[in-house]
């Protein structure tokens, strides 16, 4: 997949065991820390478009605020019902102690 990575956020800013949000381009992102490793997914639930960033983030597993679905940040596979459908993960890394993610041309 054609994209380039853009800078984000230092590690420091987001600690172990949290997530936080971002706008990309219009699109809503978190970013999550599971015990050191960045992970970067769609922010909006697939089920009631709520910013997953407003919910928990318990070990791999992000849980929505509304009505408690949950995806696993680093595949973005749904967890629990009731949302059905995944949520768009991006590949991350990071140098330098800063974090980046990876955006499609179009993103």
């Amino acid at each position: 997949m054609a994209g380039k990575f853009l800078r984000i956020a230092a590690v420091a800013d987001i600690p172990p065991g949290t997530a936080a949000g971002f706008v990309i381009n219009g699109v809503d992102v978190a970013v999550c820390n599971v015990d050191g490793a960045f992970y970067a997914i769609h922010n909006v639930c697939t089920h009631a478009d709520a910013l997953l960033t407003d919910g928990d983030l318990e070990g791999a597993a992000i849980v929505c605020p509304r009505h408690g679905a949950s995806f696993d940040v680093r595949t973005g596979a749904v967890l629990s019902m009731p949302a059905a459908f995944p949520v768009r993960t991006y590949e991350t890394k990071v140098e330098g102690g800063d974090i980046f993610i990876k955006v499609d041309e179009d993103d």
